[in-house]
């Protein structure tokens, strides 16, 4: 099976597919996550993890509309405080989405940065296995929050 154009992402209530679904501009998938900038090193972790809220917009067919990601503070800063931040803004952001119903997605892959950070769903290929026929091999992983989307394309995800 091959990777097919628009990923199937399954809503699960309570869980961390919750803030997806419909509205009436499209589909959304919403979030509160922490990433990192890409490529960074060192021991400091606490002063790199940055939380974010984030709103990712599409089309109907689940074609990538726009992205609105704001950073609310980082781990160093108080991780209480941004996630709680965070969580203010997204349900605001949500609340302001006509006709929003949470849901099962389907979108195609995407990938946005934003203050040096990769958001998005991304495939990716495992370099020392060849995809085989069913598709084994690839993947779509949504970043930044690592969930990993693949055969048989189901909605399931792995974390």
């Amino acid at each position: 099976m091959s990777v097919p154009e628009v990923i199937p992402i399954r809503h699960e209530p309570d869980y961390r597919t919750s803030t997806i679904g419909r509205w009436q501009g499209g589909q959304f998938f919403a979030s509160v996550t922490a990433a990192f900038p890409e490529g960074w090193s060192g021991d400091d972790w606490q002063s790199q993890k940055r939380w974010c809220a984030v709103l990712h917009q599409f089309d109907g067919a689940g074609r990538h509309l726009d992205s609105r990601i704001q950073f609310t503070g980082t781990t160093a800063g108080g991780e209480k405080k941004a996630i709680a931040a965070a969580l203010q803004l997204l349900a605001e952001w949500l609340d302001a989405l006509p006709e929003r119903q949470y849901q099962d997605i389907a979108i195609a892959p995407f990938a946005v940065r934003f203050e040096g950070a990769l958001f998005g769903l991304v495939l990716e290929e495992d370099e020392e296995d060849e995809e085989d026929e069913e598709g084994n091999g690839v993947w779509a992983e949504f970043y930044p929050d690592g969930l990993g989307f693949n055969a048989p394309w189901d909605g399931q995800y792995d974390t």
